[in-house]
């Protein structure tokens, strides 16, 4: 994920969701993944303080913040470039199973209060955005947990 000023997504040619303020959020779902490791990592991302209190320290979440996310579906993220020229893409999860999790993401999210904004799962998009910081910040769910 990164803090943003602004993010948005494009798909199909047309405009789908923009943002100010807040995080945009690249999701990838891992073929061993689960509902309840959705849910962790929406918590995980809502709850943590990356965002600049008044004393200009990273203490806010997006929420305290009055941040939005705009999460976008991104199966790449489980690529394996290991060997090869050609990046293996077996670790990620196929299709209804991967867009359930995506779904329990967002959801998650948005029962916390934050604003959230979403791209088109499984579609081609354009992504524009103007990092702040830059911050950018993996979260594992096997590995933060």
């Amino acid at each position: 994920m990164q803090r943003v000023s602004s993010a948005s997504v494009t798909a199909q040619g047309q405009p789908c969701a923009t943002i100010g303020r807040g995080l945009l959020t690249y999701l990838g779902v891992d073929r061993s993944d689960t509902r309840s490791d959705a849910v962790q990592a929406a918590q995980r991302v809502g709850r943590l303080r990356i965002f600049p209190d008044v004393a200009g320290r990273m203490n806010l979440d997006v929420f305290q913040a009055g941040g939005q996310v705009l999460v976008v579906s991104a199966f790449t993220l489980m690529a394996d470039a290991r060997r090869g020229r050609r990046p293996s893409f077996e670790a990620a999860q196929k299709g209804a199973q991967a867009l359930e999790l995506y779904e329990a993401f967002c959801e998650s999210l948005a029962e916390s209060g934050i604003r959230v904004q979403r791209g088109v799962f499984g579609a081609e998009m354009a992504v524009q955005c103007v990092n702040a910081g830059p911050v950018c910040i993996l979260i594992d769910s096997k590995k933060t947990f």
